[in-house]
Order: C-alpha cells, then structure tokens, then sequence
C-alpha cells in the first residue's frame, strides 16, 4: 500500500500524532531534540508495535537497500499538455513472492496510490498501466539506474514524454509570473480592527513611488480560508493584482480572511455578512491612511468576493469603482446546483450518474433549512450522507471536512443569498469579467442576469466581458475543472490582468 493518508495530524512538544482511519491504525511517536528519529509506537486493531522512523538525507535519490529490482524506489516526473503541468510521483517495489509492484500519485490533481498492473522490467524497459485513468506507461531505464525516459499514454492524450528521476523531492511547483521582491514600490504589514469586536485583520498595504495621495484598491476574496494573496497550490493571484497595479500607481490593500494566517476571529462562525463588515473594515482603514487620496477608492472582488463588493458599494458613498471576478448573479443554491452539474459533466458524469448526486445536494440543502438546531442538523445529514452511500465514496476526512460546511452558518446564509437586488442599486463604474471555462460561476447562467441587473439600474458607466478559454480563477485552461486548477502554470491571465489594471487607472484618474 502507499501513500496512506493520515487525516488528522498533530504535533506538540516534540511528540508527533497520526490517525489513520482507512486503515484503522495509529501512530505516536517522540522526536527526537535534533529532529533526526521519531520513536514510538504503531498501532492496528489489537496490535500495537514498536515503530522508529529515521531521517535519511537524500535517502530517495538511491536504490532501497532490501531491493530485488534495480527499479525499485521513489520516483518524480511530469507531463505537460493543454497549458498544464501534471507532476507524478512512482513508488515501485516488490511484493512477498518477488514480483514488481507500483502505485502512481498526480500531485497536482490530488490524487495518490493509484494502483499499478502488468509491472514489468525486461532491462533496460520498464512498463505499467494504471487501469483506473487507463493509463499505460513504457520507458526505459539508464545505465546508471537513476533515470527512466519513456512516454505515457491516456485516452487521447497518446505518447507524451514522461521521464522519472530517482528522488524522494517533489518536482518543483513553476510559478512564472509570481512577483519577486525587490519591489519599485513599498510594501506594508499592516493590522486593523475587523467588523466584529475582538476581530483584527492582518494584511500587506502596498504603496506606489513617489508623492500621494494616491488612488487605492481593496481586494476582497472568494469563500473559504483564503490568505491576502488568494493562495491555491502556490498560485498568488491576489499578489499578482496588487503588483501590478501598485505598479501603475495605485495602492492595494489586500488581507487575511478572519480566522486566516495573521488575523484572527473564528472563520466557521463567519457568514458572507461577517465577511462584508471585515471589507468595510478595509475601506475604513484606507480612509484613515494619509497616502490614499479618500475619494478614489474602488473594490476588487473574486467569487464571493463579487458579491460583497456591491453590497458595500450600495451602503458606501466612499466606493468610487468596482471590480467583480466571477460575479454570482443568483442565489447560492442555484450557483452550488450548477456548479456540481458542470464539473461533473466535464468529468464525464452521464445525466443517470449525476441526478443522485444532484438529488443528495437539493435534499441537504432542504435539511439546512428546515433543521435551525445545530446539533440535529449535524445528525440529520450524517443519516443522509450513509442512506445514499456516500460515507463508502468518500474519505472520512473530505466527508468531515462537508458536512462541517453544510451545518456552517456561512453555508446557511449563503444557501438563500440573492445579489441581483444590490447589483440593481449599483450606481458606480463597474467592470464585470467571466472566464469562458468558469464551471464554478458559469457566465452562461450569471452574465445575462448581471448584464440586465446593471440595465435596470440604468447604470451607464458599466462594462461586462466573458474572456475565452479561461476558468474561475483566469487561467487559461482545457477543460475548467478545479482539478486543473494547480497544474496550471499560468496564476492570471496576462490579458485578463491587463485590463482590470488599464481600466482601474482609468477610473481612478476621472475627477
């Protein structure tokens, strides 16, 4: 077996903590001062065994000392195709009888162990397959025994170069357009109180060179725990933003949802409400700066974020333009019932594989409003959960980690949420972007909404656009799919990013 998760994981005065539930075992073990062994012991049903684990620098770029097969060992590699980078991680070992066994983890797509068959070495070729993504792979193994240069095949992606290095080191993450400091500007750590008591926010304010006051933005997330820079697999796309428009002479102020790395408050207890009071909070902290020129302050907001920023927009004179990124235009639960029905059928679900699915969410999102009681909610959608199956589908962690958010009172708000009625009161300049590929707020469900909202409101200063081949992030992407998300190298649309930056200093520079 490889790759088990653990999926709770715990560390504290040098004693370490696994649980295991796949498997039903457990581990505690004692670190050592010098980080080098963790002693301790391995428990499983009945059993429990002593276990010691050891550091080994660079233990993975050698043949296991025990092995029968000159192959055998952890190995990285990746293919690139449509725009993405997939990094691929082999184990390969033998089992009791003396036979070759692997498993094959995609990094990037989250996945691990998948099992391997018709594993084979005939020196110098090494073949698998992987009959769960009917992958097949043939390569072939150098002199030295530390590379592997062959090709992968899956579906109708035939034949691309995948070669293998021996090592127990991930390949790299590439990140190209990440900003790298020295900055030609200045860069603030910033706190202020946020929109509840006891609530303080953490967050980089960036200032462009030179005299101000200077027009300024504030960058509000989508939902979840995101961090300032709107962080997914080492992409920064709200780091990407700033940099180039504090560049271009406007200050950003952009920060850590409550409850997030440096900002504190209880993230789970928070609704889109409790978020909107902490974007007011940004923008009262931006008045307050004698480097911000007070009259031209505008909002930048993703997913959720698109959300808040014309509610504060409606409530605030302060707010001279807005940004939105993937705006919703309807309520939560019809963008939540769109969403899982475009990613699964971009995965490849049938109309008879997603109705269930679809079925389990409508049901749990009836029991999240008929149940107000906590605790009988949390009971009610485990019952659920077990009677359509899919506490068998899916790891105890992710299941956990679900049903967490549908007894949330962010979920229970946000189910019945509808921001067409601010968007309609919306009298600013606005400029409205969707991604072509965006599965998770479809442009063809929210553009036409969005587009008229602005026409009812008779808003002439409006500008909406759908930017092709780019998903809800602006990537540029094949399918859109989430799960493509982080082996994409591209973090934002060179394109996408020129325009809100063109556009900003338009706006920012009007009287």
């Amino acid at each position: 077996m490889f790759a088990i998760e653990a999926n709770s994981v715990s560390f504290s005065n040098f004693n370490l903590k696994l649980n295991l539930t796949s498997v039903g075992a457990r581990f505690e073990g004692k670190v050592s001062p010098d980080h080098e062994i963790i002693d301790g012991n391995w428990s499983q049903g009945s059993a429990s065994i002593p276990l010691k684990f050891r550091r080994e620098t660079g233990a993975g770029t050698r043949k296991p000392g025990d092995a029968v097969f000159p192959v055998e060992g952890l190995w990285q590699g990746a293919v690139e195709t449509h725009g993405m980078r997939l990094r691929f991680q082999l184990h390969i070992s033998h089992d009791t009888g003396g036979s070759l066994i692997a498993a094959l983890d995609s990094l990037d797509q989250g996945v691990t162990g998948l099992p391997a068959n018709r594993v084979t070495l005939k020196d110098p070729i090494f073949h698998f397959e992987i009959p769960s993504v009917a992958g097949v792979y043939e390569g072939t193994l150098s002199t030295n025994k530390n590379a592997i240069t062959g090709k992968w095949s899956q579906t109708s992606a035939d034949n691309l170069p995948l070669n293998f290095i021996r090592s127990d080191q991930a390949l790299e993450l590439r990140r190209p357009q990440t900003p790298v400091r020295p900055f030609p500007y200045a860069e603030e750590e910033v706190a202020f109180a946020g929109g509840a008591e006891g609530i303080v926010l953490a967050g980089t304010l960036t200032l462009p060179k030179g005299e101000g006051p200077f027009p300024a933005a504030l960058l509000i997330a989508g939902s979840g725990p995101q961090d300032r820079d709107a962080s997914l697999a080492n992409h920064r796309p709200f780091l990407l933003i700033a940099d180039a428009l504090t560049r271009k002479g406007i200050a950003v102020l952009r920060y850590d949802k409550r409850g997030v790395g440096k900002s504190t408050g209880n993230p789970d207890a928070a609704t889109t409400m409790d978020l909107a009071a902490d974007a007011q909070a940004g923008l009262a902290f931006l008045k307050s700066r004698k480097e911000i020129d007070r009259a031209k302050i505008g909002l930048i907001g993703h997913s959720e974020g698109a959300m808040i920023a014309p509610y504060l927009a409606v409530r605030s004179k302060d707010v001279k333009w807005l940004v939105l990124l993937a705006a919703p235009a309807t309520t939560g639960e019809k963008t939540l019932l769109n969403q899982s029905e475009l990613i699964g059928r971009a995965g490849g679900l049938s109309d008879e594989q997603l109705e269930p699915s679809l079925g389990f969410d409508r049901a749990a999102y009836a029991l999240v409003r008929k149940e107000k009681d906590p605790n009988a909610l949390a009971e009610k959608l485990v019952a659920l959960v077990k009677e359509s199956g899919l506490d068998a589908a899916l790891p105890p962690a992710v299941l956990e980690t679900q049903l967490r958010m549908l007894a949330s009172p962010w979920f229970r708000f946000f189910l019945d949420y509808d921001p067409l009625p601010n968007l309609k009161a919306v009298n600013c300049p606005v400029l409205a972007l969707y991604g072509q590929k965006d599965l998770q707020v479809a442009p063809k469900a929210n553009l036409p909404l969005l587009q008229k909202a602005l026409q009812d409101s008779m808003n002439t200063q409006a500008e909406t656009w759908q930017l092709p081949e780019l998903n809800h992030s602006f990537q540029h992407a094949y399918t859109g799919t989430p799960a493509e998300y982080a082996a994409i190298e591209e973090t934002f649309s060179p394109e996408a990013l020129a325009l809100i930056v063109d556009w900003v200093r338009v706006h920012s520079s009007s009287k």
